[in-house]
């Protein structure tokens, strides 16, 4: 025996107004033209092994960490001298009284 499909879902009815300006109120995200772009560290956060590790296993695991630890922290410092001496380099200039910049 046949039996016919079911009716289509009734439509969708409009969003209410509350709703539609909701969404057009949400703050926008925008990268602040001076200041660099927020990169995440790259180092994983040491890991939590599903089984017991040997002393030896958690020593290569833990000296392979500390080598990311450190690499990433040469790379912040790297970025801190820089910022320090931009910082130096504004200050330079407000004090001889260029305010314009260019």
């Amino acid at each position: 025996m046949w039996i016919p499909p079911p009716p289509p879902p009734p439509p969708m009815p409009p969003p209410s107004q509350h709703y539609q300006q909701s969404q057009t109120q949400q703050p926008t995200y925008t990268q602040h033209p001076y200041y660099p772009v927020y990169y995440p560290p790259t180092y994983i956060p040491f890991p939590q092994p599903a089984y017991p590790l040997t002393p030896e296993e958690e020593l290569e695991m833990l000296k392979e960490y500390k080598r990311l630890l450190e690499e990433d922290l040469r790379e912040l410092q790297d970025e801190l001298r820089s910022v320090e001496a931009r910082i130096r380099e504004l200050e330079e200039r407000l004090r001889k009284g260029r305010g314009g910049f260019g």
